[in-house]
């Protein structure tokens, strides 16, 4: 078995292609007035256009027409003056009409790009086409052990997510990646979603599959003319496992085409518990949906200047937006990628808007906290400390009355659910000793307690002051400044 990437791209190349659908945030569905409530009880948001039931006319939904057309301009699309829906039919428990109203060859969003980058490299990633569709409902296999059909003893069919608005982003084949093929995939989708995010239509949720990814993936031998057989690994729930899946396609293509066998087109499921795909079912060419004109719905013929109205009102689009946070904050570009990739960026932004500086936000965030993350198993925004928590612990830093000692102790506390930073300094009597009668009485005492010493520092031996300082140090349980208590001791022993 072929089991290094490396060795893999020495002998073929790979092509590499996503399909990415993103459940819009509109209120109401697609083609009806059903609500788009997430998590509702089953079969509870239906009604009979989104069950598909006879004599039942779909209505065009405005708002999510709107939301497509702004993603086709954020992803530097041609924007169609003129397009229509279709029909695409297959049979499956989850799709009420057996059919699906789609998009087939006059797409609304066409001809786009989306720049990431991977590993210092700018590549592009170009759009064949944005469409807009519905959603299908959602099937649950119970009674077996793995979840799938294989094995269960009943199925059920949940209809509340059909007829949800659904958009689909298909990118054109991206060859020459390389070894970064699986890297290119993940930073597409991340940016993507990021993309999405920053125009308010979804919430791109993947672990709620308001944003899934089928990707497809195919070997050619070095030097041949003509690409590979591809595979489609459907509904990848992660960006990890969508780096995941085009490794461990990369790798089972290759073991196949090194033994002279063939690679079958057809769709996989990605197993996220090992990382490997296995086959699901061979996979469907256009003409077996038997596509032919939606004669429900009227063609869409978007306003131009509407459309130039939707362009005028997009938002700082984040690749703008890092550039742009980068120089006011005074990064460097490998500060910047630090941060991106430690998905820190926003609790960054957020820490320096409470009131930090953007190099001890970063600091705290790809320091700290980023081990304690770790230490957990969890995602940076999930540790437990808020933006506002961080910047609140720096303040108190940078007004002098915690020591950096003294601040990692109040985070643990907040990080422990105790409450905000300055909750935490309360209940545990964290707050520095800044009072000069008490500091004076302190040092007193440790020079009284360590006549020895005190007579070295008096000759003039500074370093042995540092005893003198610990002493007070562990007097006061760490809560005095160090350099306050450093200067005291030899201003009293310069002084007699």
């Amino acid at each position: 078995m072929v089991t290094d990437i490396e060795d893999v791209v020495r002998r073929y190349e790979p092509v590499i292609g996503l399909e990415v659908h993103v459940e819009l945030g509109t209120r109401t569905k697609m083609f009806c007035g059903c609500p788009t409530e997430f998590g509702a009880p089953p079969n509870s948001q239906v009604c009979p256009v989104c069950l598909g039931l006879p004599g039942s006319l779909p209505v065009a939904n405005q708002a999510a027409i709107e939301a497509i057309i702004r993603i086709g301009l954020a992803l530097n699309c041609d924007i169609a003056d003129w397009c229509r829906f279709a029909r695409k039919n297959y049979f499956y428990p989850d799709m009420p009409k057996n059919f699906q109203i789609s998009q087939y060859d006059e797409p609304l969003c066409t001809d786009g790009w989306l720049d990431v980058l991977v590993d210092g490299e700018q590549v592009r990633v170009g759009i064949e086409r944005v469409h807009l569709e519905e959603d299908t409902g959602k099937t649950l296999h119970v009674g077996g052990a793995t979840g799938r059909i294989h094995g269960a003893t009943e199925s059920l069919v949940d209809y509340n997510r059909a007829g949800i608005p659904l958009v689909e982003i298909v990118t054109k084949p991206v060859p020459g990646a390389g070894i970064l093929a699986p890297s290119v995939a993940r930073a597409y989708v991340t940016e993507l979603r990021d993309v999405i995010r920053s125009l308010g239509v979804s919430d791109v949720k993947m672990e709620q599959g308001s944003l899934r990814c089928d990707v497809n993936t195919s070997l050619t031998p070095v030097g041949a003319a003509a690409w590979g057989t591809r595979t489609e690994t459907k509904n990848v729930n992660s960006l990890r496992s969508v780096e995941r899946a085009v490794r461990s396609e990369m790798l089972r293509q290759a073991a196949l085409l090194d033994r002279g066998e063939t690679v079958v087109q057809e769709t996989r499921h990605f197993h996220e518990e090992t990382g490997d795909t296995t086959a699901g079912r061979s996979k469907e060419t256009a003409t077996d949906y038997r596509y032919f004109p939606e004669p429900d719905l009227v063609p869409l013929a978007p306003d131009p200047s509407w459309v130039e109205q939707l362009r005028a009102g997009l938002p700082e689009l984040p690749r703008a937006r890092r550039e742009r946070l980068a120089q006011e904050w005074g990064y460097s570009d490998l500060d910047m990628q630090a941060v991106i990739n430690a998905g820190a960026l926003e609790l960054v932004a957020a820490t320096v808007a409470a009131g930090a500086t953007a190099e001890a936000a970063r600091k705290w965030w790809l320091g700290e906290l980023s081990r304690r993350a770790n230490e957990a198993g969890v995602e940076l925004a999930e540790v437990g400390a808020a933006p506002s928590d961080v910047a609140a612990i720096q303040q108190l830093i940078d007004e002098g009355k915690l020591s950096d000692k003294l601040a990692r102790t109040v985070l643990e506390g907040v990080l422990a659910g105790e409450g905000d930073p300055a909750t935490v300094i309360s209940a545990r009597g964290l707050a520095m000793v800044s009072d000069a009668e008490t500091l004076t009485t302190a040092v007193d005492e440790a020079i009284a307690a360590n006549p020895e010493v005190a007579a070295k520092v008096r000759d003039g031996k500074v370093t042995a002051a540092g005893v003198l300082v610990g002493a007070v140090m562990k007097a006061t349980r760490g809560q005095a400044d160090a350099k306050t208590v450093r200067d005291l001791v030899l201003a009293r022993l310069s002084s007699g």
